[in-house]
């Protein structure tokens, strides 16, 4: 810790002991108490004028070493942070004993500037209680007033109602930002580096991918670009269930059907009715169930045969799931809980070396820190291993092995009971020390259909994942069709743009709710063209693709000589109103830092459609004659589209949505 941050430590803390001691001398009534109490009080208050002091020159110094409170015009700089931190600063120079944080938020409307700073009225509340009389307004002034530095990203402060400091940005503060975003790139704000293992989707082999698996591949997915557009080092994981009982009665059912099967690939089409016919057996005879659980023996004892019968089942599952995420453009490195057979032994070991394990009617169990809730089955009353293990050894592996700093786990909310528990008790174990890491899980609400019931086939059963796609691919034709584009798009300008709207919608809907919450899953409002869709958002990009080339020349050709030779001018109100919200991307990062909702981004991405709506319908681009000719191309305005189709772009790569040169 540094010298700066110790002496602010000691202040707060002895600030703490001051107030405490001013309000036991305030209501005692001893007077002997009353004299030691002033004197200890005295003391302290003499230390604290000493530290403070301190605290300036090193304050001083640093300025001095790094400059003033300005904004500098950095390409991925928070702004709210930034305003944060200057107001910060100001509340603890004007008023060093309040420990009061500034409050800064988004103006509601633009007469009360783009920013407040609401700090006052507590400020004002609390130097009360010390029988200090001030009112907000007479606060914010002087915090108007302490803040003297001349911030490049500021125009004007205004006190405003009770106490409000409205906040107004500078409009050629502005202007370089937008240039930066164009010479420089979207870039993330600074944060170290992490190693992040995301796990997520997580398909059975020799099930199919259904609607249940949807969210946890589209939010695990998203979170991935997200953290990997930050910068972090990100591993992304698929944790498919691949081992455990259900694969002794595959490999008995396989070694019935197909007895050659070392020799001669066996044609298994349909794995799901393959599954289906030995799970039948199972149930229903007790000779084969008995030698189904034999198969699972000499299988984790590391038989070739059974392995072998093992992998080919497998292999088919894997092909299946690899079609659907190609399909989605996801990328998943597989890791089964076959892969954490050894590692759960060991882990096993541990633990009952330790003292963690208990014996529970002959089962072996695991409490968590406090011994509350629900334990943990470690090891089975017939010597198995459960979920619970695969997921004490795999949360070990990722952090010992992987070298792993943040850990994240994407499954449906139903789950995050289970994850607390696992989580509590790698702490208890020190497998998990949370000085180090951080770990998260991220849950999410189920998928309804449109009755307001779980989502399901009209027959009652579990949606595939592939029928939906293809049911979402045959949708998006019919709207494009409906649209005749299919009259001004080649076949494959076509066939793209169905892509791109069927697995973007589907993506969009699912992204664009909180993912706490359920959701209604409806092919007619996710393709619809207005509001808040994927769709709307596809075709609105386009349009901002297109209109650089429509002015042709250097424009359409070279856009970087443009952006080097041109300044833009943010003159009109809706220039001005849709580079604000450009700059607000940095906001929105930091916000998705913490909480992993990527909600958050789809209202920035609307935003930024309707505002660049906004401005399209105000200011002239290109200016053309009755002929159609162009006579005049604003190319301040051409660039303010540039960049705004490049913060889309961003953002449409970090949500998995491809837009397309024609749609």
């Amino acid at each position: 810790m540094s010298d700066f941050d110790n002496a602010t430590k000691c202040i707060r803390n002895m600030e703490k002991e001051i107030h405490l001691l001013q309000s036991e001398i305030k209501n005692t009534r001893n007077g002997e108490a009353l004299e030691e109490d002033s004197v200890e009080l005295k003391a302290l208050m003499q230390e604290n004028t000493r530290l403070k002091h301190r605290l300036e020159i090193l304050q001083s110094a640093i300025a001095k070493e790094g400059g003033s409170n300005e904004c500098t015009s950095v390409p991925n700089e928070s702004i709210l942070g930034e305003l944060q931190r200057i107001f910060s600063e100001a509340i603890r120079k004007a008023f060093s004993g309040i420990p009061v944080a500034a409050v800064v938020t988004i103006s509601t409307s633009p007469k009360f500037g783009d920013y407040q700073c609401n700090s006052a009225m507590q400020i004002a509340q609390l130097l009360k209680q010390q029988s200090v009389k001030t009112s907000p307004r007479e606060v914010a002034q002087k915090l108007i007033d302490v803040v003297q530095t001349p911030i490049a990203c500021v125009e004007k402060f205004e006190i405003a109602g009770a106490g409000y400091v409205n906040i107004f940005l500078s409009r050629s503060y502005g202007e370089q930002r937008i240039m930066s975003i164009l010479k420089e790139g979207i870039n993330a704000p600074k944060m170290d580096k992490k190693r992040v293992v995301v796990d997520f989707s997580s398909p059975n082999v020799a099930k199919e991918m259904h609607v249940g698996h949807l969210r946890s591949t589209i939010i695990g997915d998203s979170i991935c670009r997200f953290l990997e557009f930050v910068g972090h080092d990100v591993l992304r994981i698929n944790h498919i269930g691949d081992w455990g009982t259900q694969f002794g009665m595959l490999i008995a059912h396989l070694q019935d059907r197909f007895p050659n099967f070392q020799t001669v690939s066996p044609p298994i089409s349909d794995l799901q009715a393959f599954y289906k016919e030995s799970k039948i057996r199972f149930d229903s005879d007790e000779t084969f169930k008995k030698r189904a659980y034999e198969c699972v023996v000499k299988l984790q004892s590391g038989e070739a045969s059974y392995l072998k019968a093992w992998n080919l089942i497998c292999d088919v599952s894997r092909k299946e799931f690899q079609t659907i995420y190609n399909r989605l453009d996801v990328k998943l490195i597989e890791r089964g809980e076959s892969f954490y057979q050894s590692r759960m032994k060991k882990v096993v070991e541990e633990l009952k070396q330790s003292g963690f394990l208990e014996e529970d009617e002959g089962r072996l169990i695991m409490w968590g820190e406090d011994h509350a809730g629900i334990p943990l089955t470690i090891v089975k009353s017939d010597g198995g291993f459960t979920y619970d293990t695969s997921d004490m050894a795999a949360i070990k592996q990722r952090l010992h092995e992987e070298k792993a700093d943040w850990l994240i786990y994407v499954t449906d909310a139903g789950q995050a009971t289970h994850f607390q528990i696992i989580f509590s008790c790698a702490k208890r174990a020190k497998i998990l020390d949370e000085s180090k890491h951080r770990v998260d899980h991220v849950g999410f609400g189920v998928v309804l259909g449109e009755d307001g019931k779980k989502f399901k086939t009209r027959s009652g059963d579990t949606v595939k994942l592939a029928e939906l796609l293809d049911e979402g691919l045959k949708r998006a034709m019919d709207k494009l069709v409906q649209k005749e584009r299919n009259l001004a798009l080649t076949h494959d300008e076509l066939v793209a743009a169905q892509q791109s709207v069927a697995y973007g919608c589907i993506k969009y809907a699912d992204l664009s709710h909180n993912r706490n919450n359920e959701y209604v899953f409806s092919f007619d409002k996710m393709l619809e063209d207005k509001g808040n869709t994927a769709v709307y958002l596809l075709y609105a990009y386009t349009r901002i693709r297109s209109i650089a080339r429509n002015c042709g020349g250097d424009f359409a050709n070279n856009i970087q000589k443009v952006i080097e030779s041109t300044k833009i001018n943010l003159e009109h109100e809706k220039e001005w109103k849709l580079a604000k919200v450009l700059l607000r991307f940095t906001d929105v990062v930091l916000v998705i830092t913490k909480n992993l909702s990527l909600h958050y981004l789809c209202e920035f991405v609307y935003e930024v459609c309707t505002t660049f709506s906004e401005f399209y319908d105000n200011c002239y681009c290109i200016e053309k004659n009755k002929q159609g000719e162009i006579i005049k191309v604003h190319a301040s305005r051409i660039l303010l589209c540039e960049a705004t189709s490049r913060v889309l772009g961003k953002c449409f790569d970090i949500l998995g949505l491809k837009p397309v040169h024609k749609i």
